[in-house]
């Protein structure tokens, strides 16, 4: 790509946005037809936000932030509000990019640092991956996070044809420069395999929206193109052109300003991509999927209000996401989904769309949604794992008591973990904050919790249930009145725990610095370099799966430095490492 000019960039978006808007709203009414009909597989776009909170939207009830496009393509299309992703960052994308829970490919704790050794394991075929073997044409444009410790981790390696965009987590949205902690800082913007240095001073959300508009004009519309848009908007920093910042002067305070100004561009964004597709004769045979991949931060602007918690948390502020689908070839349109779907169901289902459906179901954790959203049909998911994260109980910390009385025997209750079964959901150990943030008491100065309504649940409890069909806004714990259902969903935990994989989380790479790379976030690692057998990074060794009979025994010293817990047939099964 030639070189973009920042200013030419906000010109162009400034005077296509009116005209993008109309078009867009005057043609998203197009009538329905359904998959197949033309006898060509569909285009996919997917575009995933970062940061937006469940209160981030205009048809949420968002009053600070405009967003009349996403608001219309969602009214005419299927609005899925019983919809989960993860609360933070790389699950949800691992999760998109597999079909599979996190348990399943070891990143059950925490984000990919920017240092770390680690990605997506080889042995998991992506979706990307699975399309192209299936004739598309496959583009990312945007942030990656899935790691990048070697050239086989990259983008480019994992299934798509061209690639423009972030590999680590966050940065600059003009410099691009990211830094992982205040010691180590790089450039990170790429242009397939290489440094992209002559755009910096783009705003991203503007290059990025250009560069998909490059892809849809050179594309070859008779092969079917699957198009990955993960905007690095509105996560931190905060930052927006001028232009954006003015449409929302009025906001006084400075984080939700910034913000609001962010997802306006967005809703720009998503416009100008949505009028592009229908000038290159894309949009008649297209299917659109918007998420956002957490919930999200209210102490960066974010709002999930009314739900409880937020983005780092398993509250459903932090995993109840912004989702819709538009398509003219939904069979219903203009309606609201209440089916149970969660991120790992994009994978099978855009596979089936594409006529290559997943040869063994039983492999993957997502589940094909698409007569549930297209027709309205009983939706195959009734659960939703949300995570097991073993590391989060820390070394040798089992507890007799949030085993034996909070766990009922079944589960370590100090391990954090969370599942939904029909109207119920569970949650064990640290889940994060749990506080609800009206949009008025966002923070805009030195009191930054002040005014929020304080959770009175969380002292001294690890564990919590609710029924979030009818409390969607986990106001009543039922865990003491309901023993019977926390049991249940505690052998539900405990039985998913026993198909995980050990966690990967290898400590941080010096040798990952930037310095030492030309001053870029690039691979710093050779094939067969700190890798298993297999390609696969070596998990780290001091945590195992958490494993629990459901018996009561006591737990005893075992040899090895370990801790255990007697089984029902006297032996030792291990629960942590000392």
């Amino acid at each position: 790509m030639a070189r973009l000019a920042g200013m030419s960039l906000g010109c162009m978006a400034a005077l296509a946005y009116l005209s993008c808007l109309l078009l867009v709203l005057a043609h998203s009414a197009t009538r329905p037809g359904a998959p197949g009909t033309s006898g060509r597989p569909p285009h996919l776009v997917f575009v995933m936000v970062d940061d937006q909170g469940y209160g981030d939207v205009g048809y949420h009830g968002a009053h600070d932030i405009r967003t009349p496009v996403l608001d219309q393509l969602a009214a005419r299309g299927v609005k899925l509000e019983n919809y989960y992703v993860q609360p933070i960052c790389s699950p949800s994308r691992s999760q998109l990019m597999t079909g599979r829970y996190q348990i399943h490919t070891g990143l059950q704790h925490s984000v990919i640092r920017s240092r770390q050794p680690l990605c997506l394991p080889p042995d998991a075929p992506t979706l990307p991956e699975r399309l192209q073997q299936a004739g598309y044409s496959t583009h990312m444009v945007g942030k990656w996070h899935l790691g990048f410790c070697r050239a086989r981790c990259l983008p480019t390696a994992r299934g798509f044809g061209s690639f423009l965009g972030s590999l680590t987590g966050s940065g600059d949205h003009f410099t691009f420069r990211s830094c992982d902690g205040a010691e180590a800082c790089g450039f990170d913007l790429h242009d397939g395999e290489r440094p992209a240095w002559e755009m910096s001073g783009n705003y991203s959300t503007w290059l990025y929206v250009e560069r998909v508009k490059q892809i849809l004009r050179a594309h070859d519309g008779r092969k079917p193109l699957f198009l990955y848009v993960a905007l690095q908007a509105a996560h931190t920093p905060l930052q927006a052109p001028a232009r954006l910042l003015q449409r929302h002067g009025s906001l006084g305070n400075r984080l939700r300003r910034h913000y609001a100004a962010m997802l306006s561009g967005v809703d720009e964004a998503v416009a100008e991509m949505v009028q592009e597709m229908r000038e290159r004769g894309y949009y008649s045979n297209s299917v659109l999927v918007y998420s956002s991949d957490n919930g999200g931060q209210p102490l960066a602007g974010g709002c999930n209000w009314p739900l409880r918690g937020g983005k780092g948390s398993y509250w459903e502020g932090g995993v109840r996401a912004v989702g819709f689908v538009h398509s003219p070839l939904l069979e219903r349109t203009g309606v609201v989904s209440r089916a149970l779907i969660h991120i790992s169901d994009w994978y099978p289902t855009l596979l089936t769309l594409a006529g290559a459906p997943e040869l063994d179901p039983q492999r993957l954790d997502g589940y094909d949604v698409w007569g549930a959203i297209s027709r309205g049909l009983p939706c195959p998911r009734t659960e939703i794992l949300f995570n097991i994260d073993p590391i989060s109980h820390g070394h040798g910390e089992a507890d007799q008591h949030s085993l034996t009385v909070s766990g009922f025997g079944i589960w370590d209750t100090g391990v954090r973990a969370a599942i939904r079964v029909g109207h119920w959901k569970l949650l064990t150990g640290n889940v994060g904050d749990g506080d609800w943030f009206p949009p008025q008491t966002f923070p805009g100065g030195p009191q930054q919790w002040q005014g929020g309504e304080k959770r009175q649940d969380q002292q001294r409890k690890t564990v919590w249930l609710f029924n979030v069909s009818a409390d969607p806004y986990e106001r009543s714990d039922l865990a003491e009145a309901q023993p019977e259902v926390v049991k249940l969903l505690l052998s539900r935990i405990a039985e998913y725990n026993r198909t995980a994989v050990p966690a990967r989380n290898p400590p941080d790479d010096p040798m990952a610095d930037p310095q030492l790379h030309g001053g870029v976030w690039t691979p710093w690692l050779v094939q067969g370099e700190g890798e298993g057998e297999q390609g696969v990074e070596v998990a780290d060794t001091r945590y195992s799966k958490v494993r629990f009979k459901f018996c009561k025994r006591r737990t005893e010293p075992a040899a090895g430095g370990c801790t255990c817990m007697q089984d029902c047939a006297g032996g030792c099964v291990i629960i942590s490492v000392l």
